[in-house]
């Protein structure tokens, strides 16, 4: 692990009072990539699909199709949508180890006990985050319940999709949706999620900054550099920790 010319301190002092700080290679490309092809996807399938439910805009003229250029629209970014989602799926297994899946769910026992912590911190109940260098216990917990909304999504929306264009290959593995729920409450499902997604999204940018400006980690723009700060006690800790998994990570 290379460490960087960094240091940071909470009021000036001396040189001495500042921490070291590592900068690490967090975020790798194709959880930078998903990560914004998803956020940017849901926008266009928002506006999209609202308009569907509930056309707002009134076309005028006889040669103008409204309707259908935001069904193609929709349908278009829905398949970009579920191509940055397999990516993601993929590198819940192939990443590092703060991108793989034992982040999201909490198999150790320390990882469960840090979610009770980080609610206390959520709720004014704690002063002062614990560092982490992935994501904390209960984001990456929360963040498994948003990918399986998203999957939800993924599996009415393409069942949606074959009740009108009725494609066999589709039917094949889409077809069983259906038979579970009628199409009518798969409309309300697939449309409700929408909203479900949109509330994560407020909380999840709140949280981001706050954490950002809490930890000094440099967390907002890590998503477009990959890089993250931290102490280098911090990192040898997460280090350590991680050697459990089995899995492998990397420092820059």
């Amino acid at each position: 692990m290379t460490t960087a010319a960094h240091s940071i301190g909470r009021a000036p002092g001396p040189p001495e009072a500042e921490e070291k700080l590592v900068r690490v290679y967090v975020w790798e490309w194709p959880v930078r990539i998903s990560h914004w092809v998803i956020f940017l996807a849901i926008v266009v399938l928002s506006f999209t699909g609202y308009y569907m439910y509930d056309p707002f805009i009134i076309s005028r003229g006889s040669g103008t199709f409204l309707m259908g250029t935001m069904r193609f629209i929709h349908e278009v970014t829905a398949f970009v949508f579920v191509a940055a989602f397999l990516l993601r799926v993929y590198w819940f297994f192939k990443g590092n180890k703060w991108a793989r899946w034992k982040q999201f769910i909490p198999v150790r026992k320390e990882r469960r006990k840090g979610i009770r912590e980080w609610l206390e911190y959520y709720l004014f109940l704690r002063r002062g985050t614990i560092p982490q260098v992935g994501h904390n216990p209960l984001a990456g917990s929360t963040y498994s319940i948003v990918y399986l909304l998203m999957l939800i999504e993924i599996l009415t929306g393409l069942a949606l999709y074959n009740h009108i264009v009725g494609s066999r290959v589709l039917g094949f593995f889409i077809g069983w949706v259906p038979s579970l729920v009628s199409i009518r409450y798969l409309r309300e499902i697939h449309f409700l999620i929408l909203f479900a997604l949109w509330a994560f999204f407020i909380h999840h940018v709140y949280s981001a900054v706050l954490i950002g400006i809490e930890e000094r980690s440099g967390l907002v723009g890590g998503i477009f550099s990959g890089y993250k700060f931290f102490p280098e006690s911090t990192v040898k800790e997460d280090s350590v920790k991680n050697k459990l998994d089995g899995n492998k990570g990397q420092a820059a």
